[in-house]
């Protein structure tokens, strides 16, 4: 009897962490966020870092789990990419320096087909100052598109299953901003 109750507890501390939220750098990342009347859950998440600021927080929601990166980039699902600015250090100026960078990394440096959609998702971070503990929300629904919001309020949508992958490739690529990052996302 023991030692079903023991596998019991096991098996129910797994199942719990399964969808546990998860705390990175001060920031809370929510187990389950919903959009669009779809709830996804935390896949995994982690802190992008340069010379020893820490930037921002970040997690990747799924309907269901992976860890197969080009999986997730070519899936045709709802997915969510949620964004917490945690550093000062963080401006209008370099986000949208470092997304255009991260778009480069992600297209292998071909982005013209999709720069017109690039510079309105750079509108959201240049539109107005950006402050510790804004919230960026990456939704990708499909026939929709990219919906970008900041706070909660939406601020553009940009089409195409093409620019969802070059978004998500930033961080999740063959070759993304960082491989810590993209690790963490995928619940490495």
């Amino acid at each position: 009897m023991k030692k079903l109750l023991s596998v019991l507890i096991i098996v129910l501390t797994f199942a719990l962490g399964v969808n546990a939220q998860m705390t990175l750098n001060g920031v809370t990342l929510p187990a389950e966020l919903s959009f669009n009347e779809q709830s996804l859950a935390l896949n995994g998440g982690g802190v992008r870092s340069k010379f020893f600021f820490k930037l921002y927080t970040i997690g990747l929601y799924l309907p269901q789990k992976s860890s197969d990166g080009n999986a997730v980039l070519r899936a045709d699902e709802t997915m969510a990419i949620r964004l917490e600015i945690t550093s000062s250090m963080i401006d209008s100026d370099n986000m949208s320096e470092a997304i255009n960078e991260g778009f480069d990394k992600s297209t292998g440096g071909n982005t013209t087909a999709i720069r017109d959609r690039i510079n309105e998702l750079l509108k959201t971070f240049s539109s107005e100052a950006i402050r510790i503990g804004d919230v960026f929300d990456l939704v990708y629904v499909p026939g929709i598109g990219v919906q970008a919001y900041k706070n909660s309020s939406l601020k553009c949508t940009l089409a195409g299953l093409d620019f969802k992958q070059a978004l998500f490739g930033i961080w999740l690529s063959d070759n993304p901003i960082t491989e810590e990052v993209k690790s963490g996302m995928l619940g490495k």
